[in-house]
């Protein structure tokens, strides 16, 4: 019990509101600020010890640090509460006073005996106002970042370049002999054939020409950027005075200053929610899927700009299926879930036109519950959530339309579109841009493959029915069993009308819709997604799919890409995330940018930019489904890991969640498959392993096991925490 007591060392990673927190001497500018009266304190148990999970906690608030070191607890001091861990943990003292700082620290008891030291302080704000719940927010952080490399080009301009693309300002140094000088400046996103800042790039890629007049000797500038008309109108999400006006640049270029102007120092202010860069950590022998990870993975932390998730600094406005890929990237890439929470908030009164976009909120609530633990602000929101399934469009089957005259006042006024769109109604979207749509030539054919738009439409039905068994999940977690039985109920009667309306007889496919034979791969990769297509018809559809290559927008790639995993087609899958071809990842790459793209290519939509955390979706896919690991019960309670390398040789991943670090590696030849995974405390896994024959053999930490088949793998369940090597050699 000695050598397992040791294991148990002080709890870290400490939350409030699941905001990871500051030192205390960050106070009182970066500590992580709550507006709720109970907070919850979340931490990791800090354990290396096989099988161990919390039994016991003990929470001590201070109102001032020196108190808390001397372990005098003047606020709360809860006592060994015996509890098993939790995603939040309740304060329960006195009244917490507004706008003031807080100090807390936790120790825990294993189930093996063990007692942990207390863990280091931990600080709280309380802002001005306390309530029952609101969701609890970071600052928007600078960073200071000096050029990586500069240069003198023919011309004598100066050129810096930052590395990497970025949402920010700019500060210069710069002596002035005489006081009568102007510095003209070029900023922008790319460069041309001769190395200087485009000033004239296609779409929406950025550029600006800044005139800075210079005083007499050395001074520090820091030129605004004047506001866009169009990412700054009345729908778009504006900078806070505390940030000023930002723009998306790498590239920074002085024209000639001549004689008598110096230039000491330029330098980025980099503006983004606080992200850890090393809570996910991948690498794999592909090299070109190691470049895509990062673009994506980077994409995620650049458009964190404005503390929600974006569309891209075009318009800077949030939309449902943007969020929804930010989202799930976001959780890949960083424990953080502040900003998926206040999206939510904000996209449910603030909702856009497309019909699928309003079935998303469900899918983004549910992944908040999955991924976080944290039910409260889907109860807050529940009552605004049952009429975003659009059950009030249905006909008696359980489909739904929004072409049947039912978007009545009513209705509108239900989802809060009304007041934000004003006589506007939903119209299906299937993929962006549509045949002909903005940002195209009237004739180009778009990134919907064709797709027929019918009065019951195959994609927006196949959201319906994700809706709703997202939404009888939640209802279940907040206890509403009533509604949870019939959502279910719902779901499996539309689930039923989607197969009989939508299943071509003939060919086996998903048609698009009632009233056409068209078979887009958008009707087809939803509904695989979905898991909407009967496994009779699966090979049919898979070789449909495959037959269509990527003839999809790259937020179309994220449902593609899921049902291919979803269906073991593991290669293909790989293919497209390492593919070279003009609709691919290492196209974006390839073109110079360092953020993931609005579009495939400028040539598939003439105004996009070069900021689309839509475009991301590699982030989530790597980790979900190549490396398979996914939350299978809220806060990662239960761990699936289910690796599907496809060609892949070797691969390792660290990913951070609000329990601790998941960590796995796989390698792999002709003749074994080797798989190392660490599953943090007080959690359980699942795992599965890819099985040849029945004749494998399948060893744990050296010694041989028997485990479950399970179609192409080896399934394992009730894993316990800990690490583990597990092989199978294929004979």
């Amino acid at each position: 019990m000695r050598i397992q007591a040791q294991s148990l060392k002080a709890p870290a990673d400490l939350r409030t509101d699941l905001l990871l927190q500051s030192n205390t001497r960050d106070l009182p500018g970066r500590a992580a600020l709550t507006a709720n009266q109970h907070p919850h304190f979340t931490w990791v148990m800090n354990d290396t010890a096989t099988n161990s999970y919390q039994v016991a906690y003990r929470i001590l608030v201070a109102s001032a640090p020196e108190k808390l070191k001397a372990n005098k607890a003047d606020v709360w001091d809860s006592g060994k509460i015996f509890a098993a861990w939790q995603p939040g943990t309740p304060y329960r003292g006195p009244k917490l006073i507004p706008n003031a700082a807080y100090y807390w620290k936790v120790m825990v008891w294993n189930k093996l005996g063990g007692q942990s030291p207390f863990s280091k302080a931990a600080a709280f704000r309380t802002a001005n106002t306390l309530n029952q719940y609101r969701t609890a927010v970071y600052p928007l952080i600078k960073s200071t970042q000096s050029p990586v490399r500069s240069r003198v080009l023919k011309n004598k301009n100066l050129l810096y370049d930052f590395g990497k693309d970025a949402f920010g300002q700019f500060h210069i140094s710069a002596i002035s002999l005489t006081g009568a000088d102007t510095l003209k400046i070029h900023i922008g996103e790319t460069t041309d054939s001769t190395g200087a800042v485009e000033t004239k790039p296609k779409g929406t890629i950025r550029y600006r020409l800044l005139s800075l007049p210079l005083k007499k000797g050395k001074h520090n500038y820091q030129p605004e950027f004047l506001a866009d008309k169009r990412n700054t109108g009345s729908n778009a999400i504006r900078m806070p005075a505390y940030i000023g006006e930002v723009m998306p640049f790498r590239y920074l270029e002085i024209e000639n200053p001549g004689k008598g102007i110096t230039i000491n120092r330029v330098q980025r202010y980099v503006v983004t929610y606080p992200f850890n860069d090393t809570a996910t950590l991948f690498k794999s022998s592909d090299t070109l899927l190691n470049q895509v990870w990062e673009l994506s993975k980077y994409t995620i932390k650049a458009t964190s700009f404005t503390g929600l998730y974006v569309d891209g600094d075009r318009e800077r406005i949030p939309y449902e299926a943007d969020a929804l890929i930010n989202q799930l990237s976001h959780y890949a890439t960083d424990a953080e879930f502040s900003m998926a929470k206040r999206t939510l908030e904000y996209l449910i009164y603030h909702p856009t036109w497309p019909t699928e976009w309003s079935l998303q909120n469900l899918l983004i609530a549910w992944n908040d519950y999955l991924y976080s633990g944290d039910i409260r602000t889907v109860k807050v929101l529940y009552p605004q959530l049952k009429p975003k399934l659009l059950t009030a469009l249905a006909r008696a089957d359980g489909l739904i339309s929004t072409r049947t005259g039912k978007q009545d006042t009513a209705f509108t006024r239900s989802i809060h579109f009304e007041r934000f769109n004003g006589n506007a109604v939903l119209k299906d979207i299937v993929d962006w841009p549509q045949k002909g749509g903005f940002g195209l030539d009237k004739q180009a054919a778009g990134e919907t493959d064709g797709f027929v738009f019918s009065d019951y439409n195959a994609v927006v039905n196949a959201f319906h029915y994700q809706a709703l068994l997202c939404m009888s999940n939640l209802a279940l977690a907040l206890n509403e069993q009533k509604d949870a039985v019939a959502f279910r109920e719902q779901a499996d009667k539309v689930k039923a009308a989607f197969q009989s309306a939508f299943i071509d007889p003939v060919t086996g496919t998903i048609k698009d819709g009632e009233d056409t034979i068209h078979s887009s791969l958008h009707a087809n990769m939803f509904a695989l997604a979905f898991n909407l297509v009967p496994e009779s018809n699966k090979a049919r559809v898979l070789a449909h799919i495959r037959s269509r290559g990527m003839a999809c927008s790259v937020y179309g790639a994220q449902f593609l890409l899921d049902g291919l995993y979803n269906s073991g087609e593991e290669h293909y899958a790989l293919e497209l995330l390492t593919s070279t071809d003009k609709r691919s990842w290492y196209n974006m790459i390839r073109s110079g940018t360092t953020m993931t793209t609005e579009a495939w290519d400028t040539d598939y939509k003439n105004n996009q930019d070069w900021n689309h955390a839509w475009g991301a979706a590699p982030a989530n896919i790597i980790v979900r489904k190549l490396m398979g690991i996914e939350p299978l019960s809220p806060a990662f309670e239960t761990i699936q890991i289910k690796p599907q390398p496809g060609s892949l040789k070797a691969a390792a991943l660290t990913l951070s969640t609000i329990r601790g670090k998941i960590k796995t590696a796989f390698n792999r030849n002709d003749s074994m498959f080797c798989l190392q995974t660490t599953l943090p405390p007080n959690s359980k896994g699942l795992i599965y392993l890819p099985r040849q024959t029945e004749k494998d053999q399948l060893f744990k930490n050296g010694k041989k096991l028997n485990a479950i088949p399970d179609g192409k793998f080896w399934k394992i369940p009730e894993v316990k925490p800990g690490t583990y090597t597990w092989e199978v050699k294929y004979l």
